[in-house]
């Protein structure tokens, strides 16, 4: 069987930047291991899947070696696809996934995303977060999947170096987002997840929802600036909509191409 994949810089206005993502559409579901050896096989941050399902499509994104509930930077690659490449002529897209029905619309020059806001409680920093990137944490939330470390400067999260082994004992967690006020934006992050495959993911969209609706309250301020300051950088604008956050990005197309299963 063949089957049509193409892959493009999500959270960048220009290729080799952001977070690249693999999208493939299909006409119905694949076994779920067959996604999950595709998603090995191309041995990127994500591939995404997705199916028309009537009037909305069915959306669903792996990392090399599990299924996740949330990912920012393949929706927007997904969505990047639909419009520019396959000529979805709706304003708005609506993809059905396991964290409810996601939106994306077009916004000038940017792809508008609209996402549940994340859940968090305080917690006491865990001795092996500290151990892992050596540092203390000025506080620690966790959320649904990600630990929040925030840090004192962007001059500490440009200088992490954390240890990836400690943070994969790390429980029941997909992986830690560190962040810090920003110099030149309202807030900057970096993101690990070695647990899922990803000692760091260069930019992950699902991760400002846990940070957008922190930096609204310190900063108060409702729509910010942010950058994830990984190798490769990825810009967003995000925006705290009552319990949403809508998260504005751009992608690039790096390739088409075509696989066997």
């Amino acid at each position: 069987m063949k089957l049509k994949l193409y892959q493009a810089d999500a959270f960048s206005n220009k290729i080799f930047g952001g977070n690249p993502a693999a999208v493939c559409p299909l006409e119905k579901w694949l076994p779920d291991d067959v996604m999950q050896q595709i998603a090995n096989e191309n041995n990127l941050p994500e591939t995404a899947f997705f199916v028309k399902e009537g009037d909305a499509y069915g959306l669903r994104w792996f990392t090399p070696v599990y299924e996740v509930d949330l990912c920012g930077h393949a929706t927007l690659a997904s969505a990047f696809i639909l419009f520019e490449v396959l000529n979805y002529d709706k304003p708005e897209i609506k993809f059905q996934t396991r964290s409810g029905v996601l939106s994306v619309k077009k916004d000038g020059a940017f792809l508008k995303m609209n996402f549940p806001k994340d859940e968090m409680s305080k917690i006491e920093t865990p001795a092996a977060l500290i151990e892992a990137i050596s540092q203390t944490p000025v506080e620690t939330w966790q959320g649904k999947t990600d630990y929040m470390a925030v840090l004192p400067s962007q001059k500490m999260i440009e200088a992490l170096q954390p240890d990836f082994g400690i943070l994969k004992t790390l429980p029941n967690m997909r992986g830690v987002i560190c962040t810090a006020k920003g110099e030149s934006v309202d807030f900057v992050s970096r993101c690990f997840y070695p647990a899922y495959g990803i000692d760091e993911d260069p930019v992950t969209g699902s991760a400002h929802t846990t940070m957008t609706p922190y930096w609204v309250e310190k900063l108060n301020k409702k729509k910010l600036t942010a950058q994830q300051i990984s190798k490769r950088k990825g810009d967003f604008v995000c925006e705290l909509v009552g319990d949403r956050v809508e998260i504005y990005g751009q992608a690039r197309l790096y390739l088409t191409g075509e696989i066997e299963v």
